[in-house]
């Protein structure tokens, strides 16, 4: 789906706000070629860079380490531009994070209890990085892959093709998952995420991209206030780790219920247990449309005070809304400020949690032959 954003965008041009530039070389409002710099240089050597990408009236800074959104900016109501995505601005503190900031998240993302699943009647160990549980991906998941990136332009959009090779074995996972994924910026600003991977032997895939956005702009304060809209009339209970129990409980008369555009702050104190567990929201919402042939609008979400908003449409059956429960003013963003709990959340599209391990959840198995391919799109306008 796009959003028309003319109107914005002249009003920036009216305001006299020019297009970021990336060293010496700047980009047209409507979409140019990708720009290249040198980011930092990992411990073995290998060097990694950033990608700027411009059209529509969004810009987006993309890193080969992790695929991570480095940066996401996109006009208020008035056409004054802010960066929404949380992140850093040096590569260090991404190779230490433990947050995922802007992540493209692999092999599995979310939780996999115990790290373990059996397929086809063989039991594989994966990496546990999250106490007993194994977290997206493991200790080294695909946030911590340098990629392949190629730029491209076709017609009115912009856009990158990253590319990783995830050996069997790879975490435990088994076999060679071939991955891609692509970011393109089309002329109306909305960001589409195109993932595919395939796989020479029976595995498990859930890739999806763990953003955290703050629509006031990163380091401006908490989120309790955007309002959120998701087309979930049930989610996932988890147990004290964080895995889904089983059941698909329904969101009427709980603080889960965002049926209603909602503050995200209304309930999140309400003392509930699955909130007290979480220390917030930190669960897979079932979409009521489930897995389609195409992205569907299943999420919006709004700051009132600047006016942005952000619609997600997406192919698969769930989304996990994380409220930024562990943020703990131990982390600074590039706007030189602190991180504290709710300062930003994530909407990860995806399959649902610990999924190869419950039967009556979608599978997320692939298999040789077969192409895995999922599409998200987010769409902005203020």
């Amino acid at each position: 789906m796009e959003l028309n954003r003319r109107t914005v965008i002249a009003g920036a041009a009216a305001a006299g706000l020019a297009a970021t530039t990336l060293g010496s070389q700047a980009q047209a409002a409507s979409g140019g070629k990708p720009v290249k710099e040198l980011f930092g240089t990992l411990a073995d050597g290998t060097k990694v860079y950033r990608w700027s990408l411009e059209n529509g009236g969004t810009r987006l800074k993309v890193l080969s380490y992790g695929g991570i959104v480095q940066s996401l900016e996109i006009p208020d109501r008035h056409g004054r531009y802010a960066n929404v995505s949380l992140g850093y601005d040096n590569l260090a503190a991404y190779v230490a994070g433990t947050t995922y900031f802007g992540a493209t998240i692999g092999r599995y993302g979310n939780r996999i209890a115990k790290g373990r699943f059996t397929l086809d009647g063989r039991t594989y160990q994966l990496s546990v990085n999250d106490g007993v549980n194994s977290l997206h991906g493991g200790a080294q998941g695909f946030n911590t892959k340098v990629w392949d990136v190629e730029p491209f332009t076709a017609g009115t959009d912009v856009g990158l093709h990253l590319h990783c090779t995830s050996p069997d074995g790879d975490m435990g996972y088994p076999g060679t998952l071939r991955t891609k994924v692509t970011f393109t910026l089309n002329r109306h600003g909305d960001w589409r995420i195109d993932y595919e991977a395939t796989t020479d032997r029976p595995t498990v895939v859930n890739l999806t991209n763990h953003t955290y956005y703050n629509l006031a702009g990163e380091g401006s304060g908490g989120i309790y206030d955007h309002e959120l809209w998701l087309a979930a009339g049930r989610f996932t209970p988890t147990d004290a780790g964080l895995i889904p129990t089983g059941e698909l409980a329904r969101v009427a008369g709980t603080p889960f219920d965002f049926t209603r555009p909602k503050p995200i702050g209304r309930d999140i104190r309400t003392g509930h247990p699955q909130l007290v567990t979480a220390k917030g929201y930190d669960h897979n919402f079932v979409l009521d449309k489930g897995v389609t042939a195409g992205p569907q609008h299943v999420a919006t979400l709004r700051d009132p005070g600047s006016g942005r908003t952000l619609r997600i449409l997406t192919d698969q059956p769930g989304v996990q809304f994380y409220s930024g429960n562990f943020l703990d003013g131990t982390l600074v963003g590039p706007s030189g400020r602190t991180y504290r709990q709710g300062d930003g959340l994530a909407l990860e599209t995806q399959h649902f949690p610990d999924s190869p391990n419950e039967p009556s959840f979608p599978s997320t198995v692939l298999r040789p032959g077969r192409t895995y391919r999922t599409t998200t799109i987010h769409a902005f306008s203020a």
